[in-house]
């Protein structure tokens, strides 16, 4: 019996995972989209070929990623792009962004009825800040917006996975306690009785 007891314990121990998810997304970048891909145990994948797909299905260009994991990618057609890569081991990247922002990087009137108030919102504070920047200057200022966020992404996306089985593992850990306290409670009515 005893056995039995130590193999179920064994078996339902919390053992740390070694499974990793397939991080990726997508972002505007200027004219283009920016994406990443990786990994939530910080490996990037590097020089994977992205394909990229439209609304239905058609191939609309690829893209390979650089050292880091990213790729940039330039919209050619106001539709949703779907973001696709095999990594390998089962592991398949899919990650899509809406016709929306597409149009909006193609610099495409949207389908959104504007109103002067939204207008207004969009010309404001920005167009003060940067009125007197050259398309050039304007350019640089965004590439070091988005050289400064990867690494903060990447911290976000690795602190995520880590919170999420940090959780799971808390739950099972719970649930083994009070079967454990049931267990000694009851041995300790067998022994009085």
């Amino acid at each position: 019996m005893k056995s039995w007891v130590v193999i179920a314990c064994l078996i339902c121990a919390p053992l740390p995972a070694l499974a990793h998810k397939v991080i990726a997304g997508v972002f505007p970048a200027g004219d283009a989209i920016e994406g990443e891909l990786g990994f939530s145990n910080g490996d990037m994948a590097v020089d994977q070929e992205v394909i990229v797909y439209g609304p239905d299905g058609a191939e609309l260009g690829r893209t390979v990623t650089d050292a880091d994991g990213f790729f940039l990618y330039v919209p050619k057609q106001p539709v949703a792009h779907r973001f696709t890569a095999d990594l390998g081991a089962g592991h398949v990247a899919n990650v899509t962004m809406n016709a929306q922002e597409v149009a909006e990087i193609m610099g495409v009137a949207a389908e959104v009825v504007e109103t002067s108030e939204v207008q207004a919102t969009v010309a404001g504070p920005e167009a003060v800040i940067f009125a007197g920047l050259s398309d050039e200057e304007r350019a640089a200022i965004a590439k070091a917006v988005r050289d400064e966020l990867r690494p903060l992404r990447r911290e976000i996306a690795a602190y995520r996975e880590q919170n999420d089985l940090q959780t799971i593992l808390g739950g099972i850990g719970y649930i083994l306690g009070l079967f454990g306290i049931g267990f000694y409670i009851a041995a300790r009515k067998k022994l009085a009785g």
